[in-house]
């Protein structure tokens, strides 16, 4: 709000620095030519840039919003008009804003002020009657007919009262009188009386019979199956009985040596070998064909086990592992135990 300056004890509360004493060297001008009314854009510009009327705008909104929230019960009450006050005083205010702090405040101010505004107008009256919820139950009770006069025992005595408190028709009268409030398609009526459809019966399911197989798939097949798992057997136990006869050749060759593991399985030329020949002397194990233990540099070890050997320990003291091995750990491994050759070599390509 733009502010005369006809003196200088009206403005002196906040007028402080040098935006003060410019102020006050200009006053004698303004009222000189203007009488103390207009000033020009040099006061605007100091105006915009005075820290403390700034200071002093925020600190009017603040006070401004703690009073609505401090007196909100107050304010609430409909013969309480200081909302209307302090709305006629965020206006004056207004004019003076020129920072985005300010607006900020003027925008909280007119937040807070709305909520309470609307919560006000919901408790204000409404043609100057409220809604009274028991007194609209008495009217709509007596429109339905009942009526309070009677007495318990003329109310029980009278055919065309239930229950002493309403009459058979008083919902159907209630309803014919709400139906015009709402636009709805009239109920449908039966002309010659209801008609009520019986579901028809159900209809008994027809399974239909499976083609049962023939003969000859019957022999042909399970024995086309039976021949592919005999192959595949008698492969696996060829394979474990070859790997079994290189353990026990190497072992022979110096039983007091320890076979590294790694080394007997890799096969550095191979990935796919290598897995088959993990797979393959893990019968070996599993069978108690042969053994593994740790020697001094806690690495895998493999060597043959005999027969008496086998009896002895029986399938209690065996312990079964997952092994994991990937491309690159299996190039690692060739590269640690600086692999140049598969110990087991092969079906093929085997050395006499």
């Amino acid at each position: 709000m733009k502010r005369a300056r006809s003196g200088g004890d009206e403005e002196a509360p906040r007028q402080n620095g040098t935006a003060g004493g410019r102020r006050g060297e200009q006053q004698p001008q303004s009222d000189g030519d203007n009488g103390g009314c207009d000033f020009g854009p040099a006061d605007l510009q100091d105006d915009d840039n005075d820290p403390g009327l700034r200071r002093e705008i925020r600190s009017k909104y603040r006070d401004l919003i703690n009073s609505v929230q401090q007196n909100r019960e107050d304010m609430l009450s409909p013969s309480n008009n200081k909302l209307t006050e302090v709305l006629e005083e965020a206006n004056k205010l207004f004019k003076d804003v020129r920072q985005a702090r300010e607006a900020a405040l003027d925008a909280q101010l007119l937040v807070v002020a709305t909520d309470l505004g609307k919560e006000k107008a919901t408790q204000l009256f409404a043609e100057g009657n409220t809604f009274d919820p028991t007194a609209f139950a008495e009217h709509l009770l007596s429109f339905m007919g009942l009526n309070r006069l009677e007495d318990g025992e003329d109310e029980q005595q009278n055919g065309d009262v239930v229950d002493g408190y309403l009459p058979k028709d008083a919902w159907h009268r209630l309803a014919r009188r709400a139906e015009c409030c709402f636009r709805t398609a009239p109920s449908f009526h039966y002309m010659m009386g209801s008609f009520h459809a019986e579901p028809p019966p159900p209809k008994q399911r027809i399974e239909r019979q499976r083609k049962a197989p023939s003969k000859e798939a019957k022999r042909i097949m399970p024995t086309q199956l039976k021949k592919m798992e005999d192959s595949q057997q008698e492969a696996t136990e060829k394979e474990v009985e070859r790997i079994l006869g290189y353990l026990k050749s190497y072992y022979q060759d110096d039983p007091t040596s320890p076979i590294s593991y790694y080394e007997f399985v890799i096969d550095p030329s191979s990935f796919s070998r290598t897995v088959e020949n993990i797979f393959h002397t893990s019968f070996l194990i599993r069978d108690g064909l042969a053994r593994m233990y740790l020697d001094n540099a806690k690495l895998p070890c493999i060597a043959p086990v005999e027969e008496g050997e086998v009896e002895a320990g029986g399938s209690q003291s065996r312990k079964q592992c997952i092994v994991s091995l990937s491309p690159k750990i299996w190039k690692e491994l060739i590269d640690a135990f600086d692999i140049t050759d598969t110990m087991i070599h092969p079906p093929n390509t085997q050395t006499e």
